[in-house]
């Protein structure tokens, strides 16, 4: 399974339907609450390319974007083709 990492907070509600979807395919993920600690936004926005809201979401590193990148991954029947492949260290 890959490595998945969400950038977060708590109150915002495209990351919880990005999580509820990562959750339903029983995708474990790390996530980074950036209200929680917010040293940890320069990190998110350099990873990012710049990208300064929420959710931003990496997959094996990759960059995948937001909720809705996430969400049409899903749609064309690629995300579980990401959440199953795992780069050679």
């Amino acid at each position: 399974m890959a490595e998945v990492v969400v950038y977060s907070s708590m109150l915002c509600p495209y990351c919880i339907r990005a999580k509820k979807l990562l959750k339903a395919k029983g995708v474990e993920f790390d996530e980074i609450d950036i209200m929680m600690q917010p040293r940890r936004k320069p990190e998110m926005m350099e990873k990012a390319g710049g990208r300064t809201s929420v959710p931003q979401i990496f997959i094996d590193g990759e960059h995948v974007g937001g909720c809705d990148e996430l969400m049409a991954l899903e749609s064309t029947g690629r995300l579980d083709a990401k959440l199953e492949t795992r780069k050679a260290s």
